[in-house]
């Protein structure tokens, strides 16, 4: 199973619609999902700060600020 890690914030809108839309996805797609605070980590903060939320599949990004369907169908291929 592919493991997806979501770069979020509390009170981030966009962060909350691209988890919600990634649970819902899990049902079609196998892979799992991992959040991750920009908040709590300098570094993450120091790279994701005006970016998030960041999709990403290890070191390579699938999408940011919205979830791009086809960018995380190709990546999980």
């Amino acid at each position: 199973m592919r493991k997806l890690i979501l770069y979020t914030r509390s009170h981030c809108h966009l962060c909350e619609d691209m988890h919600r839309q990634l649970l819902t996805l899990q049902k079609e797609m196998e892979f799992s999902v991992e959040t991750r605070d920009v908040d709590s980590n300098p570094e993450w903060l120091a790279v994701y700060d005006a970016l998030v939320p960041v999709l990403m599949l290890g070191n390579r990004e699938i999408c940011h600020y919205h979830l791009d369907y086809e960018a995380l169908v190709r990546a999980l291929q």
